[in-house]
């Protein structure tokens, strides 16, 4: 993240993105498979590093190898796309508001305190010994004799796909196809998300 000042002078913190440029490599009508959706796919790969199947794919659009595809189903009516066109950052207006899809850092198996900010046990004494960061109860007794289902325990933390809405984009810098958006995106420095227009 960064920040940029706006023009009264506020300083806002930013995330900046790499938008651009994106590349139609597939076209689906519900003609032929059932729905309309457009593929585009974006960051160069090595050939070394792409399989026949992925090789033949993007020949049949004109272009290189890309690591990142992605469908799109929500598009703007009667926009016509081909084969290899170019989607730029031109799609995209300094103020408007966007969504953005990304997969969360994954933290790993965590506890309690951690995953759901728990307090643990508010004192170290009257024989606390080792449940300082444990959960406390999480059943009943003879009824249910189980223990309901969503009870937040410990576990697998991070590493799943969030959207997070209503992020403005503050400045645009086309030369390098870059977006500055206001806020935090989901993700690590160097993951790929998504960028989806209010429809």
């Amino acid at each position: 993240m960064t920040s940029v000042y706006d023009a009264n002078g506020k300083n806002l913190p930013c995330t900046v993105i790499e938008a651009g440029p994106c590349y139609v490599t597939q076209i689906r009508t519900k003609d032929v498979d059932g729905y309309d959706a457009i593929q585009l796919a974006f960051d160069d790969k090595k050939d070394k590093h792409t399989n026949k199947a992925e090789k033949g794919h993007f020949a049949k659009a004109g272009v290189s190898p890309k690591r990142k595809v992605v469908e799109f189903t929500r598009f703007e009516a009667g926009h016509q796309k081909q084969f290899g066109d170019v989607v730029s950052i031109d799609v995209f207006e300094e103020g408007e508001f966007v969504d953005v899809v990304g997969t969360t850092k994954g933290k790993g198996f965590q506890g309690v305190i951690r995953r759901h900010g728990f307090s643990g046990v508010g004192g170290a004494t009257h024989g606390q010994h080792n449940r300082l960061r444990a959960p406390g109860s999480v059943g009943a007794s003879s009824w249910p004799s189980r223990v309901f289902k969503g009870i937040r325990m410990a576990g697998q933390t991070g590493n799943k796909r969030v959207k997070t809405i209503n992020l403005q984009i503050i400045k645009i810098v086309k030369e390098k196809n870059l977006l500055l958006i206001k806020g935090a995106v989901p993700g690590a420095n160097g993951s790929y998300v998504i960028v989806e227009r209010w429809s």
